[in-house]
């Protein structure tokens, strides 16, 4: 059993409305999509796609890319942000993307849609507003929403793994404040483990012909990536240390140490960092 549950299901570790949650989620979505090699690598053929919904879709950057790339492809994101929400309607509306549509809505909660309304309904980094007991029902109202033979299609990480002791050290510690939250998948605490669980919640939902793929991204010094990455990491631990400190892994002395000495690790010409991403996706079922 957790410790400290979350107290909430939609509680999210990081202030929801936050200006610069926005922004580092807008790094975070530029760096995924480029690293991945698009916003739906594994698919080549779009001509039965019409409709696509993405659940938890931040300030829209995921949405933004779809909707420039397919035209003729109606497409939605949900956020229980409000801030986020107007961001990316905002943004798709100054940059003339009609077939981005952008509502305010609870993914922890049954979804405001019609049965069988979307082609695809993705999901991108969504664990952390999750929990265990959670996600069931929300596979449920995906299955739901899809129509028959359609996609669910999910995307989580493990987070990064680096040659810095500092990055290592506070990464160790949020993934332990996140069991101890009632938020973390790993039977120890040692890191994020939903990857593993992806096809589990497919299967679950009675999807059919799951599949996978795999992606590294790397984002060591001198890669081209390495500047966003830097930001992003920067911007982050900053936004966490309140929910760290409040699960009560370190201390906030610890944690300054521990933040400056990752932030000169990462600017070091020997820096190496990288991430894996899984997407599962699978078929809705006929019937």
């Amino acid at each position: 059993m957790p410790t400290n549950p979350a107290k909430d299901p939609n509680e999210y570790f990081i202030d929801a409305e936050n200006a610069a949650e926005m922004a580092r989620l807008l790094y975070q979505d530029h760096l995924t999509t480029q690293g991945m090699g698009g916003t739906i690598p594994e698919r080549t053929d779009f001509s039965t796609i019409h409709g696509v919904l993405d659940i938890g879709c931040g300030p829209g950057g995921w949405v933004h890319d779809v909707a420039y790339e397919h035209p003729k492809i109606q497409i939605t994101g949900i956020d229980i942000s409000r801030t986020m929400v107007e961001y990316a309607h905002t943004h798709a509306f100054v940059q003339g993307l009609n077939n981005a549509h952008f509502r305010v809505m609870d993914a922890t909660k049954p979804l405001d849609f019609p049965d069988g309304s979307f082609d695809i309904v993705n999901t991108r980094f969504i664990f952390s507003f999750m929990l265990p007991t959670t996600w069931p029902a929300l596979m449920d109202e995906c299955v739901r929403i899809t129509r028959p033979g359609g996609i669910i299609r999910l995307t989580e990480s493990e987070w990064y793994l680096t040659n810095s002791l500092g990055h290592e050290t506070l990464h160790g510690m949020m993934a332990l404040a996140l069991k101890k939250a009632g938020k973390g998948y790993s039977p120890d605490g040692r890191n994020v483990g939903i990857t593993p669980m992806l096809g589990q919640f497919l299967q679950q939902a009675k999807c059919q012909h799951i599949q996978h793929m795999a992606h590294m991204l790397d984002y060591s010094a001198g890669t081209e990536a390495w500047s966003t990455f830097y930001q992003n990491t920067m911007a982050f631990f900053q936004l966490v240390k309140p929910f760290i400190l409040s699960m009560k892994v370190t201390t906030d002395e610890e944690f300054e140490s521990l933040y400056n000495l990752m932030l000169a690790e990462i600017q070091l010409d020997s820096f190496r960092g990288i991430s894996f991403v899984l997407t599962m996706w699978g078929e809705r079922p006929a019937s």
